[in-house]
């Protein structure tokens, strides 16, 4: 599944929990990683204050620790 990451330490993954595709939104802070909910649509990701426009795939040119 894909992995999104944005500014302050934001993830957004794709995901599937019990049979549904769902993204869940995070946030990291000093190397722990905080819940801050899940999304059936992509437009619900503006509720947990998420800027489509500032989110980068994650690749393993780009991984995740190196930011």
């Amino acid at each position: 599944m894909g992995q999104w990451h944005g500014p302050d330490g934001l993830l957004v993954e794709a995901i599937i929990l019990d049979d549904r595709p769902l993204l869940r939104v995070s946030h990291r802070v000093n190397g722990r990683t905080y819940l801050r909910g899940y999304c059936a649509t992509v437009a619900e990701l503006h509720k947990h204050g998420v800027d489509l426009a500032e989110l980068v795939e994650r690749t393993e040119d780009r991984p995740l620790d190196h930011l």
